[in-house]
């Protein structure tokens, strides 16, 4: 990618010689010596156990610490992830629409041709970004707080309804039916107290952090709108951070290990950014779909139901079923006297979720993550324990680099051993030599089978009965 003079030449502030070493004519000659670079290394050592000493004896100062360094630079870190989700639709725009735009214009010079495409791309992104804010602000104040006061508010009708569907079903069973519509009535009454109470709690609390915490929340924004525009100087400058951090590896470890840290960055990164961007694009059209299709069948609530559908299938393998069953609720409780629509909304989110799966979601994610079915449910349920509904979006993509980093280990291992490296060779190993060559499982020797108790006592009373008659 070409790189774009917005900064000034750099240059050297300390020579050096061809061998790399600090070419001063005045070199001080008590900074040369052994002894100094002994002390320098006593005393750096001296400090690092000072704050080992310092983090276990006093990590609550410590965590406090490291909490306010971090609260300053949150609107950095805030910009850094802005910029790197948005980095594949920068990439897009500028390669495959403003690059070629701009290369058919003749007036303009050609090393004017890709900063103006990164200008044009980079002001594009601010126009959609504005737009996704101010719909997603829309939708929140006219669809989606609308449905949810509506949900609260009507919450002891769909009780009853669900009360009155099931008083219906089990008309032909009186003993069964008592017992369960009066755990039912039980149940809805709690339901009902404990939605109104907290409803009310919540209303009481929220009223109670917006008077007290606007300043907060405006601190917040204000965050998050410096994060934007510290994006914007990353995503015009990408390659050159890269380039700096690609130059700091490669001047602090040796050849093979920054080759070696290089590759694992770049492996993370692809991994990271095709499994993030694609499943943020897959889960919009999966809602819009669903949208479509929930408006078409007359299904209750159609916005916020396409939301959570939406929303929850950004989380792999559960995803979809974290947000089918609380619509499929949902939409029953509206009116269970017809259920036709919450059987047709399951049927539509099965036909939903397969179309997804086989044919939207491979097209759509750049790159595999490389892990199983059993992998994935493993990843899910470890960093979804870990760190909740965060854990369960991160998970697959943090353990498909994890368990790629520990199969090229072990790949790396075995091959300088000479041993067989891929999982295909071990199926059949039953040793394996110093040569490397492979001993297969040897066959398992076959032991003679007893006879039962009354077939041997058959045959010996038949030898018995031959050995009178002779």
């Amino acid at each position: 990618m070409t790189t774009y003079k917005d900064e000034k030449e750099e240059k050297d502030i300390i020579t050096v010689n061809s061998e790399g070493r600090i070419r001063s004519k005045s070199k001080n000659p008590k900074f040369d010596n052994h002894y100094f670079k002994w002390g320098l290394t006593f005393f750096v050592t001296f400090l690092c156990c000072i704050l080992s000493i310092y983090i276990v004896f006093y990590h609550d100062e410590f965590k406090a610490t490291i909490k306010h360094i971090n609260k300053i630079l949150s609107p950095v870190y805030v910009g850094f992830i802005i910029a790197y989700l948005y980095t594949p639709l920068l990439n897009m725009l500028e390669k495959k629409v403003m690059y070629p735009i701009y290369k058919k214009i003749k007036f303009i010079k050609d090393e004017n041709k890709m900063p103006l495409a990164r200008g044009t791309s980079i002001i594009v992104i601010i126009i959609l970004t504005i737009l996704l804010v101010y719909a997603v602000v829309q939708i929140a104040i006219k669809q989606v707080i609308p449905s949810l006061i509506s949900i609260v508010s009507n919450i002891n009708i769909y009780l009853n309804n669900i009360t009155a569907w099931s008083e219906r079903f089990l008309d032909d069973n009186p003993s069964l039916k008592a017992f369960v519509i009066d755990d039912l009535n039980r149940f809805s009454d709690d339901i009902s107290t404990w939605v109104t109470e907290n409803f009310k709690s919540l209303s009481a609390g929220v009223i109670k952090s917006l008077s007290q915490g606007f300043l907060v929340f405006i601190k917040k924004l204000w965050n998050f709108i410096i994060g934007f525009i510290i994006s914007i100087y990353v995503l015009w400058s990408k390659e050159r951070h890269v380039a700096r951090c690609k130059k700091i590896i490669y001047a602090t470890f040796s050849r093979e290990t920054a080759n070696a840290l290089v590759e694992a960055f770049r492996y993370t990164h692809r991994t990271f950014i095709g499994f993030f961007f694609g499943k943020i694009v897959d889960s919009i059209i999966v809602g819009l779909i669903c949208f479509i299709g929930c408006t078409l069948m007359s299904i209750p609530y159609a916005i916020l139901i396409s939301i959570i559908v939406g929303v929850t299938n950004i989380i792999p393998f559960f995803g979809p079923y974290f947000g089918a069953i609380p619509s499929t609720i949902l939409i029953f409780a509206f009116d269970p006297m017809h259920p036709g629509k919450a059987l047709a909304f399951v049927i539509f989110i099965l036909a939903l979720q397969q179309f997804d799966g086989n044919v939207l979601g491979p097209r759509i994610l750049s790159t595999s993550t490389g892990l199983t079915g059993f992998w994935i449910i493993f990843a899910i349920t470890l960093f979804g324990g870990l760190f909740g509904v965060f854990g369960m979006v991160i998970g697959v993509p943090v353990f498909a680099v994890i368990y790629a980093g520990l199969r090229q280990f072990g790949r790396n291992r075995l091959k300088k051993k000479g041993f067989p490296y891929r999982t295909s060779d071990y199926y059949e190993v039953g040793t394996i030599n110093e040569d490397g060559s492979v001993n297969p499982i040897p066959p398992i020797e076959k032991r003679p089978e007893k006879k039962a108790f009354i077939s041997s006592v058959i045959d010996n009373f038949k030898s018995n009965k031959k050995y009178k008659k002779r």
